[in-house]
């Protein structure tokens, strides 16, 4: 009965340790009103992969509902995360000072971006809680009025809502600019049911220091080049707040309570001095992805491009620092599966990693329809989809459509929102009129025909961005 024991206890703690190899442990809703410290927070949220930012929305403080929403919209465009949705507070009475330092700061092109039509917070937030039964974190960013609406008219917030944490500084004694954008709505919320975690900024720590932001610098994602392009910008390095630690500590503090403390008899956390190093630590890990392990028997997958064979040696760390960590593990694994180097493969690589940036989801996380049918060489865009966004067959996630007319395009549904991709005709035409030229040559049963494909599929490898090569729809 004791050794039964032992191995019961040995058994959850390697469910603890390996459960769920898909599912983030943080699924949250973030309301934000434009400073200039919450581009940073958002897109530390954005970065991580145990995070998932099912909706953002804006309301009143820093800028007006109307600004803020434009520069979100434009960060969230800018990272390739059209399909995340945003919804205006247009209820809350507080005249906001759009502070210039905010409304000047450049959080992605604002061109084309329009405010008017996009939806009412409470409408955006009861269809996510609909759709999404985990419980969530609302993460607000400046005034409570946004969670006291949803709490008075989304009768699911008291109930999917887990905790809010809320960036504010002094909320003790009532007097920081979070509390009195509106002062009823943080007194409602403070004295309700949901567990409210106040997390204040460094008082007069310099948290992005120049070795920071060195390390930063070295991290090759569009997160991390957000923030360092943040911080070349006049507007950061004349203004002293850019460089403390605020709204962040409500990122780091849902990544890392333990790096936090409470006010004793308060539901304030604060970060002690002596571990505000380590935070800077845990923010490099959040910027480059690392928050959860990704592989499921490696524990690392090999960056070195001495480990490859000679003729891709030379492209392996360019196509890295263009493309990122994600397409290049997902590039290698669908043509091991594939069992040679394929154009269309590599196709379906890219697809699959775009569609998961639309939406910024993991992997297992939305079902995806192939229009490549099961046919070579259109059909090996399904190999590529597969290992890029873990909807397999196996998990009947994946469905290949054999009775249309083939396309190397796909339809991928997550949350009730269903896009298709589609490469770009004079890119699929390209490409099938190579395979078929060298096929006409050589033959499939040639050497010379699979070298030709392999030095092909390494060219387009190198020289096809997912963010250029395809046609995007949203349809409804």
């Amino acid at each position: 009965m004791k050794r039964i024991l032992i191995l019961l206890i040995g058994l959850t703690i390697n469910l603890t340790l390996y459960s769920h190899p898909w599912k983030p442990n943080h699924y949250v809703i973030i309301d934000t009103d434009g400073g200039i410290d919450d581009i940073k927070t958002i897109t530390m949220l954005l970065a991580s992969p145990d995070v998932r930012v099912l909706a953002i929305t804006v309301s009143p403080g820093a800028l007006s509902s109307g600004n803020a929403y434009v520069k979100v919209k434009s960060l969230l465009n800018s990272c390739y995360h059209e399909g995340i949705p945003v919804g205006i507070n247009r209820k809350c009475d507080f005249k906001s000072p759009d502070f210039q330092v905010a409304l000047n700061t450049t959080w992605g092109e604002e061109t084309g971006i329009e405010k008017g039509n996009a939806p009412d917070c409470n409408i955006l937030i009861k269809e996510i809680l609909e759709s999404e039964k985990t419980k969530i974190s609302f993460i607000c960013l400046g005034g409570m009025s946004t969670a006291a609406s949803a709490l008075e008219k989304v009768s699911l917030f008291s109930q999917q809502v887990k905790e809010i944490i809320w960036s504010s500084n002094k909320p003790e004694n009532k007097d920081s600019f979070n509390f009195q954008i509106d002062r009823s709505s943080s007194e409602k919320i403070m004295k309700g049911d949901i567990p409210v975690r106040v997390v204040p900024g460094l008082e007069d720590e310099i948290f992005y220091t120049e070795p920071f932001l060195e390390n930063i610098s070295k991290i090759h994602t569009v997160y991390a080049e957000k923030i360092s392009g943040f911080f070349r910008s006049e507007i950061a390095k004349n203004h002293k707040y850019s460089y403390s630690g605020n709204d962040e500590m409500a990122s780091l503090y849902l990544h890392y309570p333990g790096l936090f403390q409470s006010k004793p008899g308060t539901n304030v956390f604060i970060c002690p001095n002596e571990n505000i190093r380590q935070l800077r630590d845990k923010s490099l890990a959040i910027l480059a992805g690392e928050t959860v392990e990704k592989n499921q028997v490696i524990k690392y997958f090999p960056l070195d491009s001495s480990f490859y064979f000679t003729d891709i040696r030379p492209y392996v760390t360019d196509i890295i620092n263009k493309y990122g960590t994600d397409e290049w593990i997902s590039g290698v694994i669908a043509n091991e599966l594939h069992r040679h180097l394929g154009s269309f493969s590599i196709v379906g690589v890219k697809m699959g990693i775009r569609a998961r940036e639309y939406f910024d989801t993991g992997v297992d996380e939305f079902s995806a329809t192939s229009f490549a049918g099961s046919i070579p060489p259109l059909s090996c865009m399904n190999d590529g989809i597969q290992v890029s966004t873990g909807a397999t067959p196996g998990h009947g996630l994946l469905n290949v459509r054999n009775d249309t007319i083939t396309s190397a395009s796909a339809e991928f549904t997550y949350m009730n929102r269903k896009i298709r991709l589609t490469l770009k005709p004079e890119i699929a035409d390209k490409i099938r009129a190579e395979l078929k030229e060298i096929n006409f040559i050589y033959g499939l049963d040639s050497n010379i025909y699979w070298e030709l494909v392999r030095k092909n599929s390494i060219k387009y490898w190198l020289n096809l961005d997912r963010h250029e090569i395809f046609n995007i729809e949203e349809i409804h």
